[in-house]
């Protein structure tokens, strides 16, 4: 009784910490919109953040409550209690940002129809992997990594670079999206400045978790020294190992789903998610044009057309930044006539690839012939 006494407590404390930061004159009365954070926090600079972000500018400028919990415990079982808080507590919709959220989800969904679940980078799904259901009550969101890392690619060869690098943390689909994005961007640009075959190296490497720490900066510094100019690190906090590695190496990099140039000076520019963007997009069919149903029951792509994906464009608190600074070469103008060019369907983007391996690791030949590569060599590095 005193833990579960405990739980309400803290949980009507977050709620009322929520409250008191919307402030104004016109404070809204109760929180209805919550987020629930994964294994990180708001301030993050990856999921979490560019979620909360579009959380706090919807709700702000339709004095609509939110808060935000942190679980206590990164398990199905956390997610789940923290939803159940985030009920008590009055929420009508909650935004959960990733893939952990999943099989949570696909309990609370049942546990709560009146709530509106708004779940980014998956789908409901059971434990055991058997059984995917999204209902009415939930707008299951995913994003085209295969288009945002497509632009991080070409922006990197049409800079002049020629050797690359890929380090993903688990060959999971959005990851591997990217990984496939950013070999296919490699190709078209080399084909449109003319390269012959084999002018672009990649080393394509998966490190097995999404972790920062000692191995994933040693696999990056060994990337670098080998003559890797830039690598893309597509795996959560396994990019601040491959900055801090390429901060000693006088070398690049190219972040992940949200602009991570703010982290180091290594960062030229990021494929980004349009987290907050797609968050104030469902939250606008809920209380602005009652058309959930749009979302609700099943999935949307968030792509290039509804621009849903794509590199920075604009600097923080600089109205007058030039996003593309850290090119050499590749300009914005560059980047918006690719973007047209995407957007419009110009380029058929492989998302996913036939992979014999169980585990999702696709091999050398796999990737450069059935992503049609000429131009760029891929060299896996277990």
């Amino acid at each position: 009784m005193k833990k579960r006494f405990f739980a309400v407590f803290m949980a009507a404390m977050m709620i009322l910490a929520g409250l008191v930061g919307c402030g104004g004159d016109s404070a809204p009365q109760s929180s209805e919109i919550t987020l629930i954070t994964d294994k990180g926090n708001i301030d993050d600079k990856s999921f979490n953040q560019g979620s909360w972000e579009g959380v706090v500018e919807f709700a702000t400028a339709n004095n609509i409550g939110h808060n935000y919990i942190r679980p206590e415990e990164a398990s199905d079982a956390g997610y789940l209690a923290a939803i159940d808080l985030a009920v008590t507590g009055g929420a009508k919709v909650v935004v959960t940002p990733g893939f952990l959220f999943e099989v949570a989800i696909y309990e609370a969904q049942t546990k709560y129809p009146d709530v509106k679940f708004i779940l980014l980078d998956g789908a409901p799904r059971t434990a055991d992997w058997s059984v995917f259901e999204t209902k009415d009550n939930v707008a299951s969101i995913f994003y085209a990594e295969e288009e945002s890392a497509f632009f991080a690619g070409y922006a990197a060869v049409m800079d002049g670079m020629t050797q690359l690098g890929f380090m993903g943390g688990m060959p999971v689909p959005a990851v591997q999206a990217f990984g496939y994005g950013f070999l296919q961007g490699a190709e078209v640009a080399a084909r449109d400045l003319g390269l012959a075959d084999g002018s672009i190296q990649v080393t394509y490497h998966y490190t097995g978790n999404f972790d920062e720490n000692d191995t994933n900066k040693a696999t990056a510094r060994t990337m670098f020294q080998e003559g890797a100019e830039v690598i893309f690190a597509a795996g959560g906090a396994v990019g601040k190992s491959v900055m801090s590695a390429a901060a000693e190496a006088d070398a690049k990099v190219i972040g992940v789903d949200v602009d991570q140039r703010y982290d180091s000076e290594t960062v030229i520019t990021s494929a980004m998610k349009g987290l907050a963007a797609s968050v104030i997009g469902v939250l606008e069919s809920i209380y602005k044009t009652d058309s959930f149903e749009t979302y609700g029951g099943t999935s949307t792509f968030f792509n290039a057309a509804n621009d849903g994906v794509g590199l920075p464009t604009t600097v923080l608190d600089d109205p007058n930044g030039d996003a593309f600074d850290r090119f050499e070469k590749f300009t914005k103008a560059d980047y918006e006539a690719l973007f047209a060019k995407v957007a419009a369907g110009n380029f058929e983007i492989l998302r996913v690839i036939d992979v014999e391996d169980a585990a999702g690791n696709a091999t050398a030949e796999e990737l450069t012939s059935q992503l049609g590569l000429q131009k760029v060599t891929v060299r896996i590095r277990r």
